[in-house]
């Protein structure tokens, strides 16, 4: 059973994870102007407006995610990440889940997330999880779809 901690985006374990997700995405973006990084900025993922959460199994690292407050009661999900050789086990729904339930105790009515149509398991987790198509809610380049979600 995983386990789901609130971490510091600072924390070595936080940053080694997101190191992975930057990789990852950097090696398998679709278009030539390429991936571009940005690092989280830890204070926006930091309680009452946040939190980072590192997911554990059997002691291992094995994911993260994110929310963030963008206003008020509107929250955005972000960096959901699941290790490779752990996926296809349901982790990624189950670590969405556990942000959704964060989010909510931080007071969020709305959660909102954008992501590439390259990422066509992310994209169907989201939509079977409630997430609907909305415009375009920012201006992230690496960004092909957004959704949304009131909670």
């Amino acid at each position: 059973m995983p386990t789901y901690r609130a971490t510091p985006v600072t924390d070595a374990t936080a940053q080694a994870l997101l190191a992975e997700y930057f990789s990852y995405r950097a090696s398998t973006f679709p278009t030539p102007s390429g991936y571009r990084v940005a690092l989280p900025d830890p204070a926006r993922f930091t309680a009452p407006d946040g939190v980072f959460v590192v997911v554990r199994e059997f002691g291992e690292a094995i994911g993260c995610g994110g929310i963030r407050r963008l206003q008020d009661a509107r929250f955005e999900v972000k960096h959901l990440w699941i290790r490779p050789l752990a996926r296809g086990r349901g982790l990624g729904r189950a670590l969405l889940r556990e942000l959704e339930r964060r989010a909510l105790r931080l007071g969020a009515t709305e959660l909102v997330l954008d992501t590439n149509a390259s990422l066509e398991a992310a994209g169907e987790l989201y939509r079977s999880s409630g997430y609907e198509a909305m415009p375009a809610y920012n201006d992230n380049p690496n960004a092909t779809d957004w959704y949304g979600k009131r909670v």
